[in-house]
Order: structure tokens, then C-alpha cells, then sequence
């Protein structure tokens, strides 16, 4: 069960059971290599991950289209308890910092401002994921629900999921 207070007007929620330990899920969500091979929903890839993992570190990545174009992210970890508990925000950057507002004006391009929450608890057959994406107005929330979060972070999940099971030496 979520520990983190869900409002139905601003957050959106992902929850799932993966058939993996919880070490393994933590391994996936917080190592660049791994990070790279699962955290945007295929064809998309990341050409570039760095994790400071410690309150106040950098998440950084750089999600690719399959054209080529680049998406940079930058983002600061608030909160990290091994194995339970990991939470970002798309609102400041490494050490604190502010994040600098996007520009542009183009829908599909709009910077969602969010902070995501990241639960993992330990089940009999694996592990139960929580996700919550909080933002900071009802708009955009909706913009970040229109933009496919559910299939989006749904399938990236997924993805990690087969990952770690094929690769269940890591």
C-alpha cells in the first residue's frame, strides 16, 4: 500500500505486481546502465543516464525519438530509502536547484513539471510497484495523462520487468 497521499486532481497512479525481488527492481530503477535499456517505451532510447543517487542528486537522462531528436531531463532526487522508497522531481536539479522553466509552446513538447514517488514493497512472488506522478496544477496533470502516462510508464515498467527477468544474474 502506497504510503504517499494521492490526490485525485493532481496525481496520477501506477501499480504492479513484478515477478522480481525487489533488489533487482531497485538495481533497475537506480543503475544508468540498466536505466538505459528500459525507461522509455521502445523504439524511444536513452543515449544518456546519470544517477547521484542521495537526496539532493542529479537524475539526469536524455531520451532519444527514433529519428534522432534529443529530449534532455534533469531532475534532483528528494528522497532515497534502499529498496523501499525513491523520489524525484522534475522542478529542481542536482543540489536544490531550481529548474529553469521550459520555453516552448509546443504541446507535446511542454515541460511537466511533476515529482515522482516510487514505492517497492517485497511480495511472496516478487515485488509490488507503486508510482505516483504528482503535479502542481490540475492542467498539468492532464497534459502528462494525454500524453500517455498510463500506456507510457505502464509499458516502460514492463519492459524492466522482462529485463530483469532475462537477466536475472545481475
Amino acid at each position: 500500500m502506497s504510503t504517499t497521499p494521492i490526490d485525485a486532481e493532481l496525481d496520477l497512479m501506477l501499480k504492479r505486481e513484478l515477478a522480481v525481488p525487489v533488489n533487482l527492481v531497485w538495481r533497475g530503477l537506480t543503475e544508468p546502465e540498466l536505466l538505459k535499456k528500459w525507461f522509455v517505451p521502445k523504439p524511444w532510447s536513452i543515449s544518456d543516464c546519470r544517477v547521484d543517487l542521495r537526496p539532493g542528486g542529479e537524475f539526469y537522462t536524455v531520451m532519444q525519438d527514433p529519428e534522432g531528436n534529443k529530449f534532455p531531463n534533469s531532475g534532483c532526487f528528494l528522497e532515497v530509502t534502499d529498496e523501499k522508497r525513491l523520489i524525484w522531481t522534475s522542478a529542481l536539479v542536482k543540489n536544490y536547484r531550481p529548474a529553469v522553466p521550459a520555453t516552448t509552446s509546443d504541446k507535446e513538447c511542454a515541460h511537466i513539471v511533476m515529482t515522482a514517488v516510487i514505492e517497492l514493497q517485497p511480495t511472496s512472488s516478487g515485488t509490488r510497484y507503486t508510482a505516483c506522478a504528482m503535479h502542481n496544477t490540475p492542467g498539468q496533470r492532464k497534459l502528462h495523462e494525454e500524453m500517455g502516462f498510463h500506456e507510457g510508464w505502464g509499458t516502460t515498467i514492463t519492459q524492466l520487468e522482462e529485463l530483469l527477468k532475462q537477466e536475472k544474474a545481475y
